[in-house]
């Protein structure tokens, strides 16, 4: 069977329903919900996956890490710093080498492990590169990123890595976060893309590093490429990933939509924004939506659409320009 037949075996019982997303829903969006099982599973002759035990709303049932190859492997994304979860990846490769871990980006839910995973193996970390905050990234949106994070080797947009019967291609994404990566497993024809597409729900894209306009233009490089399955950082896989990718900028342009049809009515803030635009939210996702709605602002601004005025320092009010 070829590997995408296994891809369509594994999901094969899955229903079509909308999203449920990090910020909001929307039912024009269809893809499989159904979670992952957590323990060790073979998806094709070159990949297994094991969930991370880090469940929450904004994670799924956990963080995807991925085996590549046999004998003498790769890890992508060791997920977070969990002692069971370490115990469950070195199980996995117990009389396997792991040569690479590699790391889509530096959230706290995805690079921690490699630290403690590299010390136990001897593996070289690789990767995206070190954040790089505005500010001091203590607190707020930046305050998710792990800051101990040290690769031996950061990759940049193109580089290949030579692994032991398999290649990889890296595939910068930036958006969600700046420094993100997706990796193409070229002998498979398909795509690691971390936080960037998942099936079960978008992107939460939270300024200052989350940029949408960064993120819209990932969407479009991923157009131009021709990967048949997506293994992403949280849930099942993408499987009709074009029609996918064409589906999540056609939702992301509604959502802009909305905003501006808002601010036709006059000066709004982004509290009254996500009341009129995110009609029956989660109350447990109001502050993500609260930061996609700034990051499409951001955009929206950039493009001289929309404007922001605070006075007598209190909360920014958008207007059109």
């Amino acid at each position: 069977m070829s590997p995408s037949g296994r891809v369509k075996a594994e999901v094969k019982q899955r229903q079509y329903r909308g999203v449920i997303e990090n910020d909001d829903s929307e039912p024009d969006l269809f893809v499989a919900r159904d979670p992952p099982p957590r323990a060790l599973t073979r998806l094709t002759p070159l990949v297994r996956r094991l969930v991370a035990p880090n469940a929450s709303p904004f994670t799924f049932n956990g963080t995807c890490a991925y085996i590549v190859g046999e004998g003498a492997v790769a890890i992508v994304d060791p997920g977070p710093d969990d002692d069971a979860h370490l115990k469950a990846i070195l199980a996995a490769v117990e009389r396997e080498r792991v040569e690479t871990i590699l790391v889509t980006h530096t959230h706290r839910d995805h690079s921690p492990g490699a630290k403690r995973l590299a010390a136990a193996t001897g593996a070289r970390v690789v990767g995206a590169a070190p954040f790089a905050p505005a500010g001091d990234g203590t607190d707020g949106p930046d305050s998710a990123h792990d800051r101990d994070y040290s690769p031996d080797a950061v990759l940049a947009d193109g580089e290949r890595l030579q692994g032991q019967g398999f290649s990889i291609e890296t595939v910068a994404t930036p958006g969600h976060c700046s420094n993100h990566l997706c990796f193409a497993l070229l002998e498979e024809n398909a795509l690691f893309s971390g936080d960037h597409v998942m099936a079960w729900s978008t992107s939460v894209v939270a300024p200052p590093d989350g940029s949408m306009r960064a993120y819209m233009a990932s969407l479009e490089k991923l157009r131009g490429r021709a990967e048949a399955v997506y293994w992403p950082g949280h849930g099942g896989p993408v499987v009709e990933p074009q029609r996918y990718l064409r589906a999540l900028i056609h939702h992301r342009r509604q959502r802009e939509a909305s905003i501006l049809a808002a601010l036709k009515h006059g000066p709004q803030t982004i509290p009254a924004l996500v009341a009129k635009v995110y009609v029956g939210l989660n109350p447990d996702l109001t502050r993500a939506a609260g930061l996609s709605t700034l990051a499409h602002l951001e955009d929206l601004g950039e493009r001289g659409l929309v404007v922001a005025e605070t006075e007598d320092g209190g909360e920014a009010r958008y207007s059109l320009d």
